[in-house]
């Protein structure tokens, strides 16, 4: 279904919050699988092979944010958790027809945050373990890829929808 379609479309508010809880429910699921064979199957502080020339598994434990940025502040990071997830439900809630793709997206960013929300409240530090070889960047992990990729596709896809919405209101 194509933007335009979906501006005509209109989602019941039970439809759009299982498309965002459902979302949620699968990044913070596969987040927390890996997490959890990451820990059980290779020690803190060792590297193994994973994808030639470009990442290996070096599994790490970050008390902060992306780039260890907050150390320490687990308390903080669970607390603004919580405010991104009560700001996308009332989104969800609140916007007039969201289209289900962006809601998905926006629901893998809740799920992400959830995921590391959970180690920090379990643990008091995230298990982080995807870390790039061609390039010297930030050792980060499944919640971190549902939370930076869904943030930049939605905001990308807001920008397309809104356009195509202030297009349409205009042709009425």
């Amino acid at each position: 279904m194509s933007i335009d379609q979906q501006q005509h479309t209109t989602h019941t508010l039970v439809t759009r919050l299982a498309v965002l809880c459902g979302a949620g429910a699968i990044a913070c699921a596969l987040d927390q699988v890996t997490k959890f064979w990451v820990r059980t199957s290779i020690p803190e502080g060792t590297a193994v092979p994973f994808i030639p020339g470009v990442m290996k598994l070096f599994h790490v434990s970050n008390t902060g944010a992306a780039f260890s940025v907050g150390s320490g502040n687990a308390l903080f990071f669970v607390v603004l958790t919580a405010v991104v997830i009560v700001a996308l439900v009332g989104f969800v809630v609140h916007e007039k027809n969201p289209p289900l793709p962006l809601i998905a997206l926006l629901g893998g960013v809740l799920g992400g945050g959830i995921g590391n929300a959970i180690d920090r409240v379990l643990y008091g530090q995230v298990t982080d373990f995807f870390a790039t070889t061609f390039v010297n960047f930030a050792v980060f992990n499944v919640a971190d890829i549902f939370v930076t990729c869904g943030i930049l596709i939605a905001f990308v896809y807001w920008i397309i929808w809104d356009k195509k919405q202030q297009q349409g209101s205009g042709n009425e």
